[in-house]
């Protein structure tokens, strides 16, 4: 793998067209308050996405029982204002996993030396949706219920909002459609929540998401528009449809401030998370973040909130296919959500479905750039290797998408990149790779999955 530290972008992008694996070292990063400052949305809209979501909480908690952390049966008592583990009861978070046998095996597989301790934050886990998408995705379908709600006096912010669950409501609510464009993840998680609301809701799906998530769409009586072009391309159909119908709500990733802030809350929780497992985050222990990356809303709102509370002590990297650089391109070029990798030659064809996206989003791409620390590319048969050997070190099923995290210990110690980055190079450093999702993979797809992995490691050696 190729690393790339400077503003001369000819080798790179060269690079980048032959689907070749880089680290590219963000030049353009400053230091976080100037990078903050400049973007215009503040610590205080995290802040009021959190408090919302705790207002849903009690609606959450009766709709989907499964949420509820005070009741070891999983069924919903009642009691709404009980915490578990630092958890409410409806509020949808994932834990973290220390995992020094990941770390074993990444350092044997790689022949490498990993400085610091590697963790897991396992939105695989997440309750509903079983992905990061159920951190924005749900959250912006819940803001357009309460802001529904309060403008025809159903509801006032200081109501129990189990109230949403009257016929009332639901006669309100099933006016609308709520319509998305989807690689199937984002899908899932705004189909399974306007469900249980209410509305109606439109998927158009890009012809290179799984056909077991199109298939589960359906079965939850989500109308799902299948498009024979990329993701991009589905999102300009949902876009356009939407905007012709005063009663269909267009949850738009390319552009979405609202999906954005419900990703940022994530900060929030692992702050608690890291302190609950007594990692205080500081200069001396840096913290690594490595995020998959496709459209960029998810791993954009975690960098943007973790920059607000640990500053520079925080160094965030996102991961992306080979075959769908998507926000490298945009920030190399500064051509930001105007590029589609077709228009560099490269295909956008991948296995990691929920990273294949030819064009990053137009508003987090633009916001990023001065924030996130770096972005690396790593091959299909990198994720099936790494997606293998996490269920065989630590017993966990994830998706190819969120196996890209896994890399991101082994590239960041590189020599070179401890060179560049001395100080931050530490024994105690916090190496977090976010795996977004895996829960609601089918068995026999994750077999097959694991088994091509096994197969790459065994024979075909790095």
């Amino acid at each position: 793998m190729k690393i790339y530290t400077n503003k001369n972008t000819n080798d790179l992008l060269t690079d980048i067209k032959n689907t070749q694996p880089v680290l590219w070292i963000n030049p353009n990063k400053t230091v976080a308050p100037e990078a903050l400052g400049k973007i215009g949305i503040s610590f205080e809209d995290i802040l009021d996405a959190e408090e919302r979501l705790k207002r849903f909480a009690p609606l959450i908690a009766k709709l989907f029982p499964e949420t509820c952390y005070s009741n070891c049966d999983g069924i919903y008592d009642g009691n709404c204002d009980v915490i578990y583990d630092g958890i409410y009861d409806g509020i949808i978070e994932s834990p973290i996993v220390k995992a020094p046998e990941m770390k074993k095996q990444l350092e044997k597989l790689y022949g490498t030396v990993i400085n610091g301790d590697v963790y897991l934050k396992c939105d695989n886990y997440l309750k509903i949706a079983g992905s990061i998408k159920a951190r924005g995705g749900i959250y912006e379908v819940l803001k357009f219920a309460e802001e529904l709600a309060l403008r025809n006096n159903l509801l006032s912010i200081d109501d129990n909002y189990c109230i949403l669950m009257e016929d009332k409501a639901k006669e309100l609510f099933s006016q609308y459609t709520i319509a998305v464009g989807s690689t199937g993840n984002l899908g899932m998680s705004i189909g399974i929540m306007s469900a249980a609301l209410g509305f109606k809701v439109t998927v158009h799906i890009s012809h290179d998401a799984k056909e077991w998530k199109k298939e589960r769409l359906k079965a939850l009586g989500v109308n799902v528009v299948e498009h024979a072009d990329d993701y991009t391309i589905a999102v300009e159909a949902g876009r356009k449809e939407s905007a012709e119908d005063p009663y269909t709500y267009f949850i738009d990733d390319e552009n979405s401030k609202h999906l954005f802030l419900g990703y940022s809350v994530a900060a929030l929780r692992l702050q608690k998370q890291l302190e609950e497992e007594g990692l205080h985050v500081s200069k001396e222990r840096p913290l690594y973040v490595y995020l998959p990356c496709g459209v960029g809303g998810g791993p954009g709102g975690i960098t943007f909130g973790l920059k607000h509370i640990y500053g520079d002590d925080v160094h965030c990297y996102f991961a992306e296919p080979t075959h769908s650089p998507c926000m490298l391109l945009g920030l190399i070029t500064q051509k930001y959500g105007e590029i589609h990798v077709n228009q560099y030659g490269i295909d956008n064809i991948t296995e990691a479905d929920g990273l294949a996206v030819g064009s990053p989003s137009k508003f987090v791409s633009r916001i990023i750039g001065g924030l996130v620390d770096g972005i690396y590319t790593l091959e299909d048969k990198d994720m099936f290797k790494l997606l293998a050997l996490l269920k065989d070190a630590e017993n966990i099923k994830i998706e190819p998408s969120a196996a890209s995290s896994l890399l991101g210990p082994v590239i960041v110690n590189h020599e070179k990149v401890n060179k560049l980055n001395a100080e931050k190079s530490r024994d105690n450093a916090i190496h977090l790779c976010w795996l977004t999702g895996g829960l609601l993979l089918p068995d026999h797809i994750y077999n097959e999955m694991y088994n091509k992995g096994r197969y790459i490691i065994e024979n075909i050696i790095k």
